[in-house]
C-alpha cells in the first residue's frame, strides 16, 4: 500500500501538470477567438488522439516495466511544453486571436501531445492495482484513484483560470515544466516491485489487436460494456465540446476556474465513497445505477440560466462518475490476465474514445447553425422559450438537456439485456481465468 500511495501522489503531480495545461489552453483559445468551434474543434484533436493511441500505449504497457512506461510519458511531455513555451515566445500576442491562423492550429496539437502522452499513465495505473493491490481490496483501491482525479480536478481547475487571465499561456507552460520535472525525478527514486515481463507463448513482442479481441470477445458480456461505455462517450463528447462555453456565458473565467475547482471536490466524494464502502457484490449494478443518475441530472441541470442550478447539478453528476469508472476497472482486473490487462485497458480506451470526437467535432457547428437560433429568432422561441429562456446560451442548453433524456433511454434498455447478466454471472463465478493456461482463449 506504501508503494501504491507513492504512485497515486505522483501521478497526481504529472496528470495536475497535464490538465492544467489542457485546461488552460481550451479557456485560451475561447477567450482569444470567441468561438465554440474552435474549442469543439481542440476537443475533437485530443478525443482522436486518446482512441487512436489506446492500443499502442496498452501495448507498451504490458511489454514493458510499468515505470519505465511511466517515466517515458514523462519525458515526452516535458520535451514538449519547452517546445511549446518557445513556440509561445516567438509570436505576437495577435496571432492567438485569429481562429484560422496556421500558427494557432501548430502550437495547439503540439501541446495536445504532452496532455495525450500522459495517458500512458492512466493505463498503466489499473495494472499497478492489479500487482499491487488484494482482489477484494481493488475496488476500494480504484476509489481512491477516482479520489485522486477529483483533487487533480481540483487543483487545475483553481489555478488554470487565473493563469491565463493573468499571462495567457505564457505561466501554463513554466508551471508545466516545472512540476512535470519534479514528478520525473519523483518516479525515478520510487521503487515499485514488479515481476518479470509476462509473455504468453506464441505471443508477437508487438500490438497484438488480434489477440486481444479475441479475449475480450471469449469473456461472455465484456465487449458489451465496452459498447456501452462507447456510447456513453457519444454523447460525452457534448460536455467536452461545450460545457465550457456555457459555464464561460453566464461566469468570467476567473469565477468560472474556481467553481470547476469546487465542482471536482464531487471526484474527491465519490472516490472516497468508494474507498470506504466499496461498490457491493456486483460492480455493474453500481455501473448502471450511476449511469441513470447521471442521465437524469444532465436533463434538468441546464433547463434554466442558473450557475446555482448547473453547480448543484454537476456536483452530483461529478460524485457519481468515479463509480462508473471504478466499477469498470474492477471489472476488468478480475476477469483479464494481468499480461493482457494494458491492451484490454489500452483496446478499452480506444473504442470508448472513438465515439466521442464525432460529438465533439459536430457539436459546435450543430450548436451554432441549429440551437442557437433556434433559440434566439427560431421556433423554440416560441415553443419553449417563455419558461426554458431564450438566447444563445439557452441554445446550449437545450443540447444538454437532449442529451440527457437520449443517455436515459439507452442506459434503461441495455441494463436490460442478456449481457448484462453474462457478465454478472462471468464477475460472480469463482473461476474468473478466463483463459486457458497456454493463453488461448477459452
Amino acid at each position: 500500500m506504501k508503494t501504491f500511495y507513492q504512485i497515486l501522489a505522483n501521478t497526481l503531480l504529472a496528470t495536475v501538470t497535464n490538465m492544467t495545461v489542457w485546461f488552460a489552453m481550451i479557456f485560451f483559445i475561447y477567450l482569444e477567438t470567441k468561438s465554440v468551434t474552435a474549442t469543439s474543434v481542440v476537443s475533437g484533436i485530443y478525443l482522436v488522439a486518446v482512441a487512436v493511441s489506446g492500443i499502442w500505449f496498452g501495448s507498451l504497457v504490458d511489454h514493458n516495466k510499468k515505470k519505465n512506461v511511466m517515466l517515458l510519458s514523462g519525458f515526452v511531455s516535458l520535451i514538449i511544453y519547452s517546445i511549446g513555451f518557445v513556440v509561445y515566445l516567438s509570436v505576437p500576442a495577435e496571432t492567438w486571436k485569429n481562429a484560422t491562423s496556421p500558427t494557432l492550429w501548430t502550437f495547439v496539437p503540439l501541446l495536445l501531445l504532452g496532455v495525450i502522452a500522459g495517458n500512458l499513465r492512466g493505463i498503466a495505473l489499473p495494472t499497478l492495482v492489479t500487482i499491487l493491490i488484494p482482489e477484494d481490496s481493488r475496488d476500494k483501491a480504484n476509489g481512491l484513484v477516482g479520489t485522486t482525479t477529483g483533487i487533480i480536478f481540483l487543483i487545475t481547475s483553481a489555478i488554470s483560470g487565473f493563469l491565463v487571465a493573468h499571462s495567457g499561456m505564457y505561466l501554463v507552460l513554466i508551471l508545466a515544466m516545472i512540476v512535470m520535472a519534479l514528478s520525473i525525478a519523483h518516479l525515478f527514486v520510487t521503487d515499485i516491485p514488479e515481476k518479470e515481463i509476462v509473455h504468453l507463448e506464441g505471443q508477437p513482442p508487438k500490438v497484438d489487436l488480434r489477440g486481444t479481441f479475441a479475449l475480450v470477445i471469449a469473456i461472455p458480456g465484456l465487449i458489451a460494456l465496452i459498447f456501452f461505455s462507447t456510447f456513453n462517450n457519444f454523447l460525452g463528447g457534448v460536455f467536452m465540446g461545450l460545457m465550457d462555453a456555457y459555464g464561460l456565458s453566464l461566469v468570467s473565467v476567473q469565477v468560472w476556474g474556481v467553481l470547476w475547482a469546487i465542482l471536482s471536490c464531487g471526484f474527491i466524494v465519490g472516490g472516497l465513497l468508494i474507498a470506504k464502502f466499496g461498490l457491493g457484490k456486483n460492480p455493474l449494478f453500481a455501473m448502471f445505477a450511476a449511469n441513470i443518475v447521471i442521465w437524469i441530472i444532465s436533463s434538468v441541470f441546464t433547463i434554466q440560466p442558473s450557475i446555482v442550478l448547473l453547480c448543484v447539478g454537476m456536483f452530483i453528476y461529478i460524485s457519481v462518475v468515479p463509480f462508473i469508472e471504478a466499477a469498470e476497472h474492477t471489472i476488468i482486473q478480475k476477469v483479464v490476465p494481468l499480461e493482457r490487462q494494458g491492451r484490454v485497458f489500452g483496446f478499452a480506451q480506444s473504442v470508448e474514445m472513438s465515439a466521442s470526437p464525432l460529438t465533439t467535432f459536430m457539436i459546435g457547428p450543430v450548436t451554432e447553425l441549429f440551437f442557437i437560433p433556434f433559440m434566439t429568432v427560431g421556433a423554440g422561441v416560441e415553443l419553449i422559450g417563455s419558461w426554458f429562456g431564450t438566447g444563445a446560451d439557452r441554445g446550449i442548453a437545450l443540447v444538454f438537456t437532449v442529451t440527457g433524456i437520449i443517455g436515459l433511454i439507452v442506459t434503461l434498455i441495455a441494463m436490460n439485456t442478456k449481457y448484462y447478466g453474462l457478465l454478472s454471472k462471468r464477475y460472480l463465478e469463482e473461476n474468473e481465468v478466463g483463459v486457458l493456461p497456454e493463453g488461448e482463449p477459452a
